[in-house]
């Protein structure tokens, strides 16, 4: 089975059934086959937008993860091993999410589902 980790944005995006999505990524969320985690710092990162009021959500938190246990997205706790990947990541970019969000598909062997221009600097698999 393929597995595949979501970036922040890929779970909000899909969430709001939003057109930004590629054909590709929406392909690989509604495939049954195919096994969807999402980092726990997603959640982390939402929080910290949404109190520094920098991002707006008609649900709440809980909303969200009930939506991922409802699609089959399995939330990933920040595991040991992929911080000792972190510290070993270069500093392309320093967003802290995108690194421990990045860290965690690289420890995982997961390809990450991401837009994001920055996180494609990094040696990981990525899809798009």
């Amino acid at each position: 089975m393929k597995q595949y980790l979501l970036d922040t944005h890929t779970l909000l995006w899909m969430q709001d059934d939003n057109n930004m999505l590629s054909n590709k990524a929406r392909e690989i969320l509604e495939d049954s086959s195919c096994n969807l985690y999402l980092s726990v710092a997603s959640f982390w990162e939402i929080s910290i937008k949404q109190s520094l009021g920098n991002l707006k959500l008609e649900y709440t938190l809980d909303e969200l993860s009930e939506s991922c246990s409802s699609n089959n997205i399995l939330i990933l706790p920040i595991q040991i091993s992929a911080l000792n990947k972190l510290k070993n990541l270069p500093f392309l970019h320093r967003d802290p999410f995108d690194r421990i969000i990045i860290s965690t598909a690289l420890d995982m062997n997961f390809s990450l589902i991401t837009k994001d221009i920055n996180v494609h600097r990094y040696d990981v698999k990525l899809v798009w």
